[in-house]
């Protein structure tokens, strides 16, 4: 099918005040630019693109947050002969295709916008009257098996048979800055993933525990942050490692045994303010999921984040691990978060699931939590 461009279609951003909606298509337009060579119109709620390569631009419109749904489309005048003839052609070419046939039932779906001569309804049965004449196959406006679309824009005409879905949301770079804690699990990545698709630009903040954890945990994440590095056109995610082994260190040494998981997040969620207030980001995000492991029982969730002076965002705080693997699944991280990387040996026999926050601060108090961050701070790379 020789398709002369494809129409790229948004859906929240079309709700906002003119202002913001024209910067937000400014910026989806830009990253859409950045993932592939393309010439680019933008007209009355619609993104006309124009690839140097169609099967490339197919390939990564998919991954283009802010892209609610795309179709790869031919053009004509606005005119009933232009529209017939090619109109004519693009079944014909379905038909080679093995798309359509005599026994297919189909529908056409026609919308207008701007003043003509015409309505919808006109211009569709119109367009049905073409088709039938071409394959003699049934009209089903109730339930067709093959749809094709027309679509007036004033004097142009679009035609086209696909809807592809695209990942919906806010383009990437128009809600600013977090600092996502980003491991080796299943977890983190999808949540990163889902502020991603809220528009934020991404500081992947990695904790590196050895020598409690081996190097495939620092391999798995670099895997990780490339797969999600496929969904960040015109903002690509910032790496940081943390060297955090002696912090833990101090953890099991100068604090109940049973507190150590507790005193890890706390440091964790420290660090990344500290980083965050350097750097301009505007909150953290993690993975937390209530009740999944230790340090996620909503005891443990408030006390780990006492005394952190920025927001923490966790997106997927109310889902189960099946459907957070089903999102992992599906956006190509879960197979690297699966390989063995030895887990974390600091975690001890029998952690702590109900930390008081009195007996949290005495811990933190008691091994210099705020002098151990600073140490942390200088070692960021």
């Amino acid at each position: 099918m020789e398709h002369q461009l494809i129409i790229a279609r948004y859906g929240e951003i079309g709700l906002k005040s003119p202002k913001i909606r024209s910067k937000f298509e400014r910026k989806l337009v830009s990253n859409i630019k950045e993932s592939f060579d393309c010439e680019i119109d933008r007209n009355q709620g619609r993104i006309y693109i124009f690839p140097k390569n169609f099967d490339e631009a197919i390939s990564k419109l998919d991954k283009i947050f802010g892209i609610v749904s795309y179709s790869p489309a031919i053009v004509c005048d606005t005119d009933f002969e232009d529209i017939e003839e090619k109109l004519s052609n693009y079944v014909d070419k379905l038909s080679q295709k093995d798309l359509i046939n005599s026994k297919t039932r189909f529908a056409i779906r026609c919308r207008r916008v701007g003043e003509h001569d015409f309505s919808s309804q006109e211009l569709a049965a119109y367009c049905g009257s073409v088709v039938v004449s071409k394959l003699s196959c049934p009209v089903d406006l109730t339930n067709p098996e093959f749809i094709i679309y027309v679509e007036v824009r004033d004097n142009e005409t679009y035609i086209f048979h696909e809807k592809i879905p695209g990942p919906g949301g806010l383009p990437l770079g128009t809600q600013g800055k977090v600092i996502s804690l980003l491991s080796s699990g299943i977890d983190s990545p999808v949540s990163t993933y889902l502020m991603m698709k809220r528009g934020c630009e991404i500081i992947a903040l990695h904790f590196d525990n050895e020598p409690y954890t081996t190097n495939k945990v620092r391999d798995n994440y670099e895997e990780l942050v490339d797969a999600l590095n496929v969904y960040s056109s015109g903002s690509p995610i910032e790496k940081k490692i943390v060297k955090y082994g002696d912090y833990l260190k101090k953890c099991k040494n100068d604090a109940p045994e049973k507190m150590t998981c507790v005193l890890c997040k706390s440091g964790m969620y420290k660090t990344a303010s500290e980083l965050a207030k350097e750097i301009g980001a505007q909150a953290i995000v993690d993975g937390s999921s209530v009740g999944q492991v230790a340090s996620q029982t909503l005891q443990n969730i408030l006390s780990t984040r006492i005394g952190v002076e920025m927001p923490i965002l966790s997106p997927l705080i109310g889902l189960d691990k099946r459907e957070i693997e089903k999102i992992a699944s599906k956006i190509g991280t879960f197979e690297i978060s699966k390989k063995d990387d030895g887990g974390c040996k600091a975690v001890p026999k029998y952690p702590e699931t109900k930390a008081e926050i009195s007996r949290v601060l005495d811990a933190q108090e008691n091994m210099n939590q705020k002098e151990e961050i600073e140490k942390i701070l200088k070692k960021i790379i």
